[in-house]
Parts: C-alpha cells; structure tokens; sequence
C-alpha cells in the first residue's frame, strides 16, 4: 500500500496548466475510483505492459481526466504500488495518452504543454518529441512505451531529444504576376503597415494573396513560437510554417466551427495568427462567418464559450478578401443590382478593411513584376520604422494602434487632418473611416522613408481606401 504523486500538463485553448496528478493504494475492496473511461484505458495499459494491477483500493484523483495525462496517472500508480522510487518524479513532468497495449500516442498541443512545464524534464511520446523540442530551453525526453518510461525513470537515462533541422519553406514570387501595378502597391502597403485588404475584379486576386506572407517580415522568436502553439493544438504541427508568416486560406464551403474553431481546437482565423487570412471568393462564404470576422478584427483573438469555461485562441491576422465584380465570373450577364447585392455580403468586414483595390486579367505582353525580395526590403524598413515609433508598446504594425491611442504613436499632422476633414465634410468618408486613414497615411510615409505624413499621403490613402486604380503613382 501507498501512495505518489506525479506532474502533468492539461491545455486551454493555447495556455499549458501544470497539474499535480495522484495515486493512492489502500486496504479495502478491489475498485479504483476516478475517472471510469481514463481508469480503464491505464489499467489494461499497465497490465499489456507487463505489471500487475493491486488487488485494494485504487483511487487516483486528477484535476483533469484528460489523456494527455495517462502517462502520469499510469507512472503515479505503478510509484504507488512500489515499481518505482517516488522520489524518481521530483523534477519530472509527463506528457501523454495511453493506448491499451501500453505504447504512447502523440497528443494535440504539445507545444504549450511543454511552455507550461518550465525548466523541468518533460517525457513525451517519441512521435511529437520534435513539435516538443520546439520550445526554447526545453528538456525533452521521448519514449515509445509506458515500460520504456519505467525504466528510464528508474535508470536515470534521461538523455534529452536532438531536433531535427527543419526544412525551409518554399515561397511563391510576386515576379510571377504580371502587370496589375495597383493591385501590387495595395498589397505592399498592406504588408508594410498590417492593414487588411480587399481586391475585387476578374484577374489574379488568389495569385497576389498567396503571396504576401513572401513580403511579410519574419516572424521573431516570441511570435513564431505562439504560431507553432495553434498549430499544435490543431493537431496541424507538420504544416506549422517556421519563421514564415502563416497563411490560411480555407474554403467558402467551411462551417463557422472551422472558421472559428470550438473548445477542442482552434480554426482558421487562429491558424492565420501573425499571418494572413484569405477569404477568395469572399461574398460566397456564409453571412454567420462574414458577420464574425469584426470581432476577432478588432481584439486579436476568438474567444469562445464550453462547458462553463471561455476558451480564448489567438488571432492577430491581415484579412484578405478577394472577390470576381459579380457571382456568374467572366462574361458576365449580370445587372447592376445583381451585382451590387453580391458585394453588399461584404458589408460587415470591409468596415474595418482600410484597403481596396481592383485587380484585371494581363497579357503576358505586361512583363513580370518586381520579385518578392525587393518589395519585401522595401516593407522590411517601413516596418522598422514604425518599430522605432511603437518601441515600448505591445504593437508591432501601424494597424495595431488602438484608435484611443492614434494622437499619442500615430500624432495627427495639420494638413492630413485638414484634407481628412473636408473629405468628411464632402461626404466622401465617414467619421469612423478618419482613424484607419491616418493610419494608412502613416505607413505610406514609413514606405518613403519620411518622419512624417503629408497631405499628398492622405489623397493617396483615400484613393487606395476607395480602390482607385492609380493609387500607385
């Protein structure tokens, strides 16, 4: 009889929890008492492994019964029962679900299982031991089977895991789509300043989202690893895109929980985090899903409630909707409120996209563009401009500056404000339309290397917030 106790993780959304997982073994009837699917799956585990299950009282206790602590409720017992030196566990976190015959499955979100676990050693199942050794300074040890960890844990041959080096994405090149110089220009402001983005018209739109996480700055150490967190929670770690800017893009066919994500895993507006969202052929996706985009827009993040608890994901992206002028595409039939009416499911997320522009179907006659490495240099010191002007703050674009905030980083010059005004005055914008074109003004001045904005920033922020189609020149 006796009793142990070991450490493990359980995940919320993409935040690790350390838990204290325990095991006690007393006189009385055989039973165990805990939770009845976890206390199955462990015992015929224990007993495929090789140990023999106490005939007495078992009860094992946890804070969570979920299976990403099989492996400490199983390691506790068999501790509890004398298979093994209870102080072997001090120091020790274990990461893991059961199969019946002993051997250990990956689990969804080891990433931030292992953040949560600090500077302890942390056992994982050897089938995500590289997603774990993603997190800087871990001490991650793999194991195939419940008596491998056994008997490690009794030797003391804890040999930590080497990662493998990982492969560099490939990237598509702006040099590849022709002409549509306003398109282009569009997008590298969007770039250079993390503003969201639509393009409208018959032409390459699907061909110049795709390419912007090509122009985007690389993601540093602190945002890369909360990108290869959603990704492990989404069971998706394979596609996690390294110190690329991730880009999701999924279909006008997915359902809100797929967009959204639910209390199990995150979905595409969080797998889109420090990257791009790319809604192609945005009027044909659901209202409910087009009605939900202001929200996580604004906040950076969704937040959704189950089972009496908010669980929060992250979701700080550029949207991109591309749309063809009209649902029937080329030679179009369509009249002017057909095609009005389609635009008009947009309704809801262009209020919040300071960005518009109208791309066309070019003949090869146009040449090739600029590649992506040159106006990716170009976005590259826009970038470091703002950062020296936001230096000390949590935001990293000029989009990211709260409107509250604007008068403070984003400081109204005279003449931009005077031009905004009358435009105001005019009719042309709406008051709320004034915060997102100083900010566009900010990051048209960052791209020309200037200290400030000037009113011919504003005419051009305008332009390209109406979707003119020589707000390039």
């Amino acid at each position: 009889m006796g009793y142990a106790r070991a450490r493990s993780v359980v995940v919320d959304g993409v935040t690790g929890r350390l838990v204290t997982v325990e095991a006690d073994i007393s006189p009385g009837l055989s039973a165990v008492f805990g939770s009845r699917e976890q206390g199955d799956r462990v015992r015929a585990a224990i007993l495929n492994s090789g140990y023999g299950w106490p005939d007495a009282r078992v009860t094992l206790p946890c804070e969570s019964s979920e299976s990403i602590t099989d492996l400490a409720v199983a390691v506790a017992l068999l501790a509890a029962d004398g298979c093994l030196p209870v102080e072997r566990l001090d120091g020790v976190v274990l990461l893991g679900e059961l199969s019946l015959d002993g051997r250990l499955r990956p689990v969804r979100g080891i990433v931030p299982a292992v953040s949560a676990a600090g500077t302890s050693t942390v056992i994982v199942p050897a089938g995500c031991a590289d997603e774990a050794a993603a997190v800087p300074g871990a001490v991650v040890v793999p194991a195939v089977r419940l008596s491998e960890v056994l008997e490690r844990l009794r030797d003391g041959t804890l040999t930590p895991h080497i990662r493998a080096a990982l492969r560099a994405a490939s990237q598509l090149d702006l040099s590849d789509v022709p002409g549509n110089h306003a398109a282009r220009f569009a997008l590298e402001v969007c770039a250079a300043g993390g503003h969201h983005l639509f393009m409208v018209g018959d032409g390459p739109g699907l061909m110049l989202a795709e390419r912007l996480p090509g122009i985007l700055p690389p993601l540093d150490d602190a945002a890369a690893l909360e990108v290869e967190a959603v990704y492990s929670v989404a069971g998706q770690y394979d596609r996690a895109p390294g110190r690329t800017p991730p880009m999701s893009a999924p279909h006008h066919t997915t359902t809100l929980a797929g967009i959204t994500g639910n209390r199990h895993r995150p979905g595409a507006l969080s797998l889109a985090h420090r990257g791009v969202l790319h809604l192609h052929e945005a009027p044909e996706f659901n209202r409910r899903i087009l009605d939900a985009l202001p929200g996580p827009m604004d906040s950076g993040e969704v937040r959704l409630l189950g089972r009496e608890r908010l669980v929060h994901y992250p979701a700080r992206f550029q949207l991109v909707l591309s749309a063809a002028t009209c649902p029937c595409g080329r030679d179009c039939t369509c009249t002017a409120m057909v095609r009005r009416r389609y635009l008009e499911r947009l309704a809801r997320p262009l209020e919040h996209v300071e960005l518009r522009a109208r791309f066309e179907r070019s003949s090869p006659a146009a040449g090739p563009g600029e590649p992506s490495a040159v106006v990716a240099a170009r976005v590259r010191e826009a970038r470091e401009r703002a950062a020296v002007r936001l230096a000390g703050t949590p935001w990293r674009a000029n989009a990211e500056v709260p409107v509250r905030l604007l008068r403070r980083y984003l400081p109204a010059v005279p003449e931009v404000i005077a031009l905004l005004d009358v435009s105001v005055s005019a009719g042309l914008i709406t008051a709320t339309t004034v915060p997102q074109l100083v900010r566009v003004t900010w990051t048209l001045a960052d791209l020309r290397g200037a200290s400030q904005p000037t009113e011919e920033d504003a005419a051009r922020a305008m332009e390209l917030w109406q979707g003119a189609r020589d707000a390039s020149r």
